[in-house]
């Protein structure tokens, strides 16, 4: 009984694969244009795709729209520290990122009511946050406030893209209680598209969910992060229960 025979595209993988780790193609090099690897490969369009999809997966190569496929510079980890900061979640272990931000208020998705509990169509201070290191995307947050309890002069200016240190402060008193579900699955298109990665790629999905003393929910924070870019980094505090000494 024979093996499963290999796939043309696996082995066009491997090739450009082997000249882009030996360093005949150098990163930040432009590939050839998809046509032209299909010819020199002899397959059609299809099927060259899908040799850079394999290496777009392995974040060996990044499309970018409108100018080609190029070989990404190694991108360095950055540390993603669970728990309660400011709008900017990334800064605190990673002061040298810069960080974009649009602003805007929506109404509350059937999505958002789950996690924010507040009646659908409620107003929602909206910040979507891009961190990008020498123009490279490292994340990607979008993050529900109640539009009451937004701060003063954030929304000033809607859909502008802003430096986030200069537009953000801590949200007022720490809550009581932070949740946060992490778990790996793949981009949407839009994800992929906003951190230019390919469909491929798995990402490091964050929801975080702040809630107050009173039990009122006052952030919602979906983060996404490329799988090959964060390390995140979660600390447990115990509270011991000291027993009574005897007298």
């Amino acid at each position: 009984m024979t093996g499963p025979v290999p796939r043309r595209h696996h082995d066009i993988a491997d090739d450009l694969r082997h000249q882009i780790t030996t360093g005949s193609i150098k990163p930040g090099e432009r590939l050839p244009s998809e046509a032209g690897l299909a010819a020199r490969y002899r397959v059609s369009t299809v099927t060259l795709r899908r040799a850079l999809a394999v290496l777009q997966g392995e974040g060996l190569v990044e499309k970018i729209h409108g100018k080609g496929n190029y070989v990404r510079h190694p991108r360095r980890k950055i540390m993603y520290v669970g728990g309660w900061g400011t709008l900017d979640p990334w800064t605190a272990a990673e002061p040298t990122l810069r960080i974009t931000v649009r602003s805007t208020t929506v109404p509350a998705s059937v999505h958002l009511t789950t996690l924010l509990k507040v009646p659908t169509g409620s107003p929602l201070a909206e910040y979507t946050c891009l961190s990008l290191e020498q123009g490279a995307p490292h994340g990607l947050a979008r993050i529900y406030i109640p539009r009451d309890l937004a701060p003063a002069g954030v929304l000033d200016d809607d859909s502008v893209c802003q430096e986030a240190a200069t537009r953000f402060a801590v949200l007022g008193p720490s809550p009581a209680t932070i949740r946060e579900t992490v778990s790996a699955r793949s981009p949407t298109p839009d994800e992929a598209s906003a951190l230019r990665i390919g469909n491929n790629m798995a990402v490091l999905a964050i929801t975080r969910i702040a809630t107050d003393a009173a039990g009122r929910v006052v952030e919602a924070a979906l983060l996404t992060f490329p799988g090959d870019r964060v390390d995140a980094v979660f600390t447990a505090h115990h509270v011991l229960n000291e027993r009574p000494t005897q007298g």
